[in-house]
């Protein structure tokens, strides 16, 4: 199932309480640049963060219960975070993130190529809420992700089984 995560060299392992200061610092990791922009102080950036990740946390363990939390690992590093809830209609991606040094090394498209394979043998579409101006954005595209739905900030994609792939 993992077969290009493997080649990459990346592990998963569930993740715990104790990796909850690792996943609030790659959490703050993806919205640097955007507070780059403020006139707050490192503290107010960091109060911001922490809030913002443990909203996020609790919003995603009440509306994604049954998922996988994973923590991405390279070489005994942990390197980022994958949360997936595979449905009946579709596996939804909740989050992938990578640190700041892990990104555009090509993990990423290996993670989603396995995890849309995974899908597709399933018989079911790989989806994931995307920001509109989320750099990945592109690799999504690249990948055969289609909006589904505009959800304001977010634009719900999916990559549906090409229908030859039944033959």
């Amino acid at each position: 199932m993992w077969a290009r995560s493997d080649k990459a060299g990346l592990g998963f392992r569930a993740a715990t309480a104790a990796d909850m200061p690792f996943l609030s610092r790659l959490y703050a990791s993806t919205r640097m640049d955007e507070l780059a922009v403020t006139s707050w102080t490192d503290a107010q950036k960091a109060d911001f963060l922490d809030m913002q990740f443990q909203a996020q946390h609790a919003h995603y363990r009440k509306h994604y219960p049954e998922a996988d939390w994973l923590v991405v690992e390279r070489d005994s590093e942990d390197i980022g975070r994958l949360y997936v809830e595979r449905w009946p209609s579709q596996h939804r991606i909740i989050d992938i993130a990578f640190l700041p040094e892990h990104r555009r090394k090509g993990y990423g498209r290996a993670l989603l190529r396995d995890l849309i394979d995974e899908a597709w043998l399933a018989g079911k579409s790989a989806s994931i809420h995307v920001e509109k101006h989320n750099p990945a954005r592109r690799l999504y595209v690249e990948l055969g992700f289609a909006v589904l739905e505009d959800k304001g900030v977010y634009d719900l994609m999916a990559c549906a089984p090409r229908a030859d792939d039944d033959l």
